[in-house]
């Protein structure tokens, strides 16, 4: 039995490294794609729009996340309605509060209504999810991600928090919950097991996938094989100094 077989969870590649994203299209377990501005820069991307292009014409059949950067109402509208324009396969992603602490809800009411399926992004709590479905159209489909790693980074359990955000979702039965920001490859099956539509991870986290099941005691063989070769490898010494014979001592 396959790892697929136990996960109902959707597995989308988080990323911006396009070679990366294109080899990810080839793992039956990916079903779509999330990146953002911030992973763009680091991965060096300059032209925005020219590489979502590339990226679209690379996977033109799975759903790929493209967010918006404007700041205000206006001009996240505005760039949202272009964003869609770019594939029929196009998630828009739009924060769920501007830099200001604003709440987005007339740019998501006013897109939503439009037939725009939204990746609404940087969800911390409940509250947050339960404002953002009130304004999602019932007729359009949308993505509500919820940073639960970064939830998890302040101490707080994400489980319980994703099951109540799992609850403000309730009434919007096209609208899917997204545990973003994992932070280990046990939260691919915590969120499965809480009962999250999608997750997202990065290439690496998804590479761990394969030691699904692993005998332990072979891996913990591995490991110290690991630091051995490494040791060697580095020609460490640790120049053990020995006592000197005291003169005259043994027969």
């Amino acid at each position: 039995m396959s790892v697929a077989d136990n996960l109902k969870i959707k597995l989308f590649a988080d990323g911006a490294d396009l070679d990366g994203m294109i080899a990810m299209t080839k793992n039956p377990l990916v079903k779509g794609f999330t990146t953002n501005p911030t992973l763009m820069r680091k991965a060096g991307v300059t032209d925005y729009k020219g590489f979502a292009l590339k990226v679209l014409q690379a996977i033109p059949n799975l759903p790929v996340s493209f967010e918006v950067f404007a700041d205000d109402r206006d001009g996240m509208i505005e760039q949202g309605r272009e964003i869609s324009t770019w594939g029929a396969n196009v998630n828009v992603k739009i924060p769920v509060m501007t830099t200001k602490g604003e709440f987005t809800g007339e740019v998501i009411r006013t897109l939503s209504s439009e037939g725009i399926v939204l990746n609404v992004t940087a969800i911390m709590t409940p509250e947050q999810v339960k404002a953002v479905a009130d304004n999602l159209d019932e007729r359009t489909p949308a993505i509500i991600s919820v940073f639960a790693g970064r939830v998890a980074d302040t101490g707080r359990d994400p489980v319980p928090h994703m099951r109540k955000c799992l609850d403000n979702l309730a009434g919007k039965p096209k609208a899917e919950l997204l545990w973003a920001s994992p932070r280990e490859l046990l939260n691919i099956f915590q969120a499965n097991d809480t009962g999250c539509h999608i997750i997202t991870a990065t290439n690496d986290l998804i590479a761990k996938l394969s030691l699904v099941g692993k005998d332990l005691n072979d891996y913990s063989r591995e490991t110290v094989q690991m630091f051995y070769r490494d040791a060697v490898s580095a020609q460490f010494d640790i120049q053990i100094q020995r006592p000197k014979k005291a003169v005259g001592a043994g027969a």
